[in-house]
Order: C-alpha cells, then sequence, then structure tokens
C-alpha cells in the first residue's frame, strides 16, 4: 500500500527582501528557485539566452507564482549588454546559474563550452563590481571534487578537478571567484555544489526539459515511460555496490531551489568571503533502486537493459551535507518516491516537454 505524501514545508519568509537577478532563470533549476525566491518574498529579475530553456515557462513561472516577471532575452558573454542591465537596474545580489551544461558536448567542444560558461561569468562579475553590488550565489556542482575525493565528498576537500571540459569550467569559476573576493573581501560568494537534481514542480506545470537524448537518467527514464524512448540502459552492474549499478546522491529540484534561498539569506552572516556548500541529501540511490522507484510512480514496469560500464563512472558518489544542515539551517526533505512521483507527473503532463511558442 503507499504512504501518502506530506506536504512539503512551506518555504519561510526571507529576514530581508533583496532584489535579485536570476542568470539562466528560465532553465531547469533557475525555474524553481525563481518561484522560491519569490514565495520567500524576494524580487527577481530574470536574464536568459534561452539555449537551453523555452519562453513558455516565463507564462508558467507568472501563472504559479500570480506575479509579473521581468525577464531580459540575451547571452551574459556579451559585456557590454550585462552592464547595461546593471545601469538600467537595481539589484542586491545575483544568482548564477547561466551556461551551457551537457558533460558529453563539453568533450566534443570544449573550446565553447570555456568561452561560455567562463566568459559568462566574468561578464557578470566585471558588472557587479561596477555597480557596487557584491553578493553572489553561484550554482557549481558535485563534478568539481574529481576522481580522487573520499565518499562522502566534503567542502575541505582541497584538490578540486574535474574528469570532463563541463566540471573543468566550474572549477575553474570557483577559483576566478574565490580570487577575486580576495581583493575585496566586502564580496559575500556561495559556492553551491550540488549533486544529482530531479523531479519537478509539484504542479506539474514546470520540469525538467532536455534537448535531444537527455544524458542523465531520470529524465530519460521519464521519456521511456511516456514512450519517447525504447528502453533504458544500465551502464553496468557489477559495482561494488549494493546491487552492483552505480549509486549516486539525487537531490528534489524544489529542495535544491530553497538551498539556493537559504544561501542567499545566509551570505551577510558569513564569516569568510567565499564559503561552498554540499546541497545533497547525504544518501546514494542505484540505478536500479531508482528504476524501482520510478516503477511504482508509473505503476507499471519500464524495459531496460543490462550494458558496459562508462569510462569515468565511479561506483558511488554522494555529499556529506553537514555544513549546510549546520550554517544554511537547510536540510533536503523529499525522498526517492517524492522525486519519481514528481517527475512523472510534469512528464506525463508535457509528453513532449515545453511548448516551442
Amino acid at each position: 500500500m503507499r504512504t501518502k505524501r506530506a506536504s512539503p514545508a512551506p518555504v519561510p519568509a526571507s529576514l530581508s527582501a533583496m532584489r535579485v537577478l536570476v542568470a539562466g532563470g528560465a532553465g531547469y533549476i533557475g525555474s524553481h528557485t525563481v518561484l522560491a525566491l519569490l514565495a520567500a518574498g524576494h524580487d527577481v529579475v530574470v536574464v536568459d539566452s534561452f539555449a537551453n530553456a523555452k519562453p513558455a515557462v516565463v507564462g508558467r513561472l507568472e501563472e504559479l507564482s500570480g506575479l509579473p516577471i521581468p525577464v531580459h532575452r540575451f547571452d551574459l558573454t556579451d559585456a557590454e549588454r550585462t552592464d547595461a542591465l546593471f545601469e538600467a537596474e537595481h539589484f542586491d545580489a545575483v544568482i548564477h546559474f547561466a551556461g551551457l551544461k551537457a558533460v558529453g558536448e563539453s568533450v566534443a567542444k570544449p573550446a565553447l563550452y570555456y568561452r561560455n560558461n567562463v566568459d559568462s561569468t566574468l561578464s557578470l562579475v566585471e558588472a557587479m563590481a561596477r555597480h557596487d553590488v557584491r553578493r553572489f550565489v553561484f550554482s557549481s556542482s558535485a563534478t568539481v571534487y574529481g576522481e580522487k575525493a573520499p565518499v562522502p565528498y566534503r567542502e575541505d576537500w582541497e584538490y578540486l578537478e574535474s574528469t570532463n571540459p563541463y566540471g573543468q569550467t566550474k572549477v575553474m569559476i570557483e577559483r576566478i571567484l574565490t580570487d577575486v573576493a580576495a581583493v575585496n573581501p566586502a564580496w559575500r560568494v556561495a559556492l553551491l555544489r550540488y549533486f544529482n537534481p530531479v523531479g519537478a514542480h509539484a504542479s506539474g506545470r514546470i520540469g525538467e526539459d532536455p534537448s535531444g537524448i537527455p544524458n542523465n537518467l531520470m529524465p530519460f527514464l521519464s521519456q521511456v515511460a511516456v514512450g519517447r524512448r525504447e528502453r533504458l540502459t544500465v551502464h553496468g552492474d557489477d559495482y561494488p555496490t549494493a546491487d552492483g549499478t552505480g549509486e549516486r546522491d539525487y537531490i528534489h529540484v524544489e529542495d535544491l531551489a530553497t538551498g539556493h534561498v537559504a544561501a542567499l539569506d545566509h551570505l551577510d552572516a558569513m564569516s569568510t568571503p567565499v564559503r561552498a556548500f554540499n546541497l545533497g541529501t547525504g544518501t546514494g540511490t542505484s540505478v536500479l533502486a531508482l528504476l524501482r522507484a520510478f516503477e511504482r510512480a508509473v505503476g507499471r514496469e519500464l524495459p531496460y537493459t543490462v550494458g558496459p560500464r562508462r569510462d569515468g563512472d565511479l561506483p558511488a558518489s554522494y555529499a556529506d551535507p553537514t555544513r549546510a544542515h549546520v550554517e544554511l539551517g537547510w536540510r533536503a526533505t523529499r525522498t526517492i518516491d517524492d522525486m519519481c512521483a514528481d517527475s512523472w507527473r510534469w512528464q506525463s503532463q508535457n509528453p513532449t516537454g515545453y511548448p516551442e511558442a
């Protein structure tokens, strides 16, 4: 018998409302964070090139929030337009999601990833410095821990590295932000290293809509369930884990969104200019366990085959989220079954994703 899901806790009101520029705010994680910011009482402005997002998401965000959301459509690698935006608007803080994010594409097109992801960050940082905006929350990744960090990953691991150009851009940006803040300690920068974001808004109105063949497990499973993909391939079942398949730390995107609000609210209280925080559950879930949970959400078995291991895949990867618990007062609350149920609600209501127009 399936247990009834508990209602998620409401987003607490922020102690001090800010006007926040959300770079990449129409994307998967950015859109959920926009809703969490608005629910907490912040004023939000979005800038997005829509390279990885659909314009239709903006209308859905306004529908869900009941508020108008100003949106500026341009690429942040354009430093002049970025500066003009700061000249025209007053911001108290920036949350930076913008950037290219497909690991496989980054291997094939490394120069594109370094140019886009690093240049967009430099445009933001330079505009912020000119207009005296010093609060910055950066969307980093667990990929910065590389292959040698012990599991569970802790933020005090010093030897940041990555096996692909996408991850290397995150390492480079963390270093850039650290160096910028070292010159002027008025900066307050939160580096949010998150693990495997999954799930969707409980309404089913916004969710993950990847272009092309999904790179990640949950959206691929969703597309198998809705009939867009024939079957799932499990890459390796001979790892030293409970069932032989790789284990990852999956976090609900709405928990992730509230983590950004918590980090934003904590910036002024940080004792150092730059602080890294893991946003994860602290628990590894195997590929087969996630498959079974998704089957429970769908109500039927899903086809899959077992293939060879992929180069670079680790047996297990999960967070030690203690620092976020203690310093931000944040923790993930939603279960794997919640994540799968919300992903399936989104995909079943939007079988082809967001409309193009």
